[in-house]
């Protein structure tokens, strides 16, 4: 059995970096990696890319309270969206879930207020900005 962890990667049709300067702030994430697509050592190799995609970002890597979130622009401006999924932002401490859910709120829509469930002192759900579904939940 692998102990390798399942790692979230999300494609931003062209939108990475604003992206990844909103978590750095919502999430207080840390940029780990980032790559352009004019930074590829093996261009032959890759996908064919829209004109003006050379300095979009290929790979992005970002530390997110111990985790990892991996991005990228993807390989053109047709977005799928995100569906039928949720990125969990745990914190031990209530001000920080406060905070993050302000913050991933901001330019996006509240799907569940922050509350006390059963299972957690804080939780709530936020879809930000990019479409991205969001748990923020402080743990029992």
């Amino acid at each position: 059995m692998s102990t390798t962890p399942i790692q979230p990667y999300l494609n931003f049709a062209g939108r990475a970096d604003e992206a990844i300067e909103f978590y750095r702030t919502a999430l207080k994430a840390e940029v780990e990696m980032r790559m352009t697509f004019k930074e590829n050592p093996e261009p032959e190799k890759g996908m064919p890319l829209p004109a003006g995609w050379e300095t979009k970002v290929m790979h992005a890597s970002l530390r997110v309270a111990g985790g990892s979130l991996m991005l990228s622009d993807g390989c053109g401006p047709d977005s799928k969206g995100f569906h039928g999924f949720s990125l969990n932002y745990s914190t031990p401490d209530e001000a920080e879930a406060r905070r993050a859910f302000a913050a991933l709120s901001e330019g996006g829509e509240v799907d569940m207020p922050l509350m006390k469930t059963f299972y957690s002192p804080c939780f709530g759900m936020v879809t930000d900005r990019f479409g991205v579904c969001w748990m923020i939940m402080v743990p029992a």
